[in-house]
């Protein structure tokens, strides 16, 4: 019997299963596709994801720079621009990167950690009982595993045949068209904005509202341009297939003028994809048994933002740790229950950003008096600050960017976090003994930690904190946070076969 099946290979899938082969458990993931996709999906990576991935080793990796994460200076929430660069913490960093890229990058790490990855098998049917998933595939084969995550997607087949309510609202009242382009370099501006005759400037990656309509335009990395718009109203057209014809149609309507685009050159595969009204919505409940939801099995919504994968990636770090644990007999009483209660409200503030910033770009006068009040709101002391944390997925505790001064010299935290096990930051030597009987499975590490007046961190896995240290004698605080998170201890004083020290 396996120990975890996952059925879904895209990003989400992949990541849980790297997480959960760090922490010592090695998946099977069942993929129904036989290869990556190679259509034009998401266009990057936004917020506190992109650090978390800096923590992984994973962000150089999709990026191909040597340098950490920076935080973005402006960002765009309803089709207003928010200028970022005098908050305190800026907590938007952005990782531009096509997601074929992304998943290429979490699929070779996954093999190179030892997952099983096999391509072409397409689950049919799920059954649990107290001790066991079998899952059947549609070549009849069947396999049976302690437990089985589905990553398979909005119309996830694991939710179905689960039993697992999928409620929400549909809306059908608006038309999205994509596409990727080509322009002429005098109608470029010299921030990659687009030079409209008889409408302006049209800037790069950030959404325009007219009282028609939504547009969005941009040039992105190692690709052909890409036009967004989205209009109201169901249109005739919507089921005949798409056109650049259609599109170029639509930017006018929307910007009131033609817009100097033309079809992209080169080879494709090219972006040109109409979709008409969108779901949100949100599984009743992350898990069922010995069954698990993550990415958009548990949660669809707008893409507006950017949030999906930030949202899913980052519940496949919050329960990779605590499957293995499980697994593992590690974990305490009802640690994978606490998957649930940490993400799904996370699901939830998204599905009030999207639904939100689509109420505030839709047409209308009484949409614009409502973005007047809303642009007065953002003025207002805290109110960019607010908005850019549910922005990025901010989640409480997560730890900041610190640089620990060791014997071996300054290390960042994402040095030290790469390995996913849980971290004792001991800056004085003040709690190393107290921790010693968890060191199988927590790492210490002493040394002046800038970024925190902290006496001693204690970070999950997930690199959110889970004991903090406001004295040399807080010792009975940092036991009762191993107990919580890591369960029992060796026997005091047992030395461990494998001591985390550093």
């Amino acid at each position: 019997m396996l120990s975890v099946v996952i059925v879904g290979g895209g990003p989400n899938g992949l990541m849980l299963a790297c997480e959960l082969a760090l922490a010592g458990v090695r998946p099977v993931v069942l993929e129904r596709l036989t290869g990556p996709r190679t259509e034009p999906r998401a266009n990057g990576l936004v917020g506190q994801v992109v650090r978390m991935l800096d923590r992984r080793g994973l962000y150089a990796r999709i990026s191909g720079s040597g340098a950490p994460p920076r935080p973005a200076p402006r960002y765009m929430f309803g089709a207003f621009t928010l200028d970022l660069t005098g908050l305190p913490h800026n907590p938007v960093s952005v990782l531009p990167a096509p997601q074929a890229q992304i998943e290429k990058v979490l699929a070779e790490r996954a093999v190179e950690l030892g997952v099983d990855l096999r391509r072409g098998q397409e689950v049919t049917d799920v059954r649990q009982d107290a001790d066991l998933v079998r899952i059947t595939l549609a070549d009849g084969e069947s396999v049976t595993a302690r437990y089985l995550v589905g990553a398979d997607g909005g119309h996830s087949t694991v939710r179905r045949l689960s039993g697992i309510g999928f409620p929400g609202v549909t809306t059908d009242d608006f038309v999205t068209r994509s596409a990727n382009v080509s322009v002429a370099d005098e109608h470029l501006g010299p921030e990659g904005d687009l030079r409209v005759p008889g409408y302006g400037s049209l800037p790069a990656l950030l959404y325009v509202r007219t009282e028609r309509g939504t547009i969005t335009w941009g040039l992105l990395p190692g690709r052909a341009p890409v036009l967004n718009t989205t209009e109201v109203g169901t249109q005739d057209e919507s089921t005949a297939p798409m056109t650049f014809e259609e599109m170029m149609a639509s930017a006018e309507r929307v910007l009131g003028v033609p817009v100097p685009l033309g079809p992209p050159r080169g080879e494709g595969p090219h972006l040109l994809r109409r979709l008409v009204g969108g779901n949100t919505r949100l599984a009743e409940r992350y898990r069922d048994r010995r069954v698990l939801l993550l990415g958009d099995a548990a949660h669809v919504h707008s893409a507006i933002g950017g949030p999906g994968l930030n949202l899913g990636l980052q519940d496949a770090v919050n329960l990779g740790w605590k499957l293995a644990a499980t697994v593992r007999g590690q974990a305490p009483d009802a640690l994978l229950d606490t998957y649930d209660e940490e993400r799904r409200p996370v699901a939830e503030r998204v599905v009030a950003s999207t639904l939100s910033q689509s109420a505030l770009m839709r047409p209308g006068p009484e949409v614009t008096a409502l973005r007047t009040v809303f642009e007065e709101l953002l003025a207002s002391p805290g109110g960019t600050e607010r908005i850019a944390h549910l922005l990025a997925g901010t989640t409480e505790g997560f730890a900041p960017d610190l640089v620990i001064h060791t014997g071996a010299g300054p290390r960042r935290l994402a040095d030290l976090t790469t390995g996913a096990r849980p971290l004792l930051l001991d800056p004085r030597g003040d709690f190393a003994e107290a921790a010693k009987p968890w060191l199988d499975r927590v790492d210490v590490v002493h040394g002046r930690t800038e970024g925190t007046s902290a006496t001693g961190l204690l970070l999950r896995p997930d690199c959110h904190t889970a004991w903090t240290g406001h004295g040399p004698d807080d010792v009975s605080g940092l036991r009762a946070a191993l107990h919580q998170w890591f369960g029992a201890p060796l026997t005091d004083g047992c030395e461990p076969e494998r001591a985390g020290n550093r």
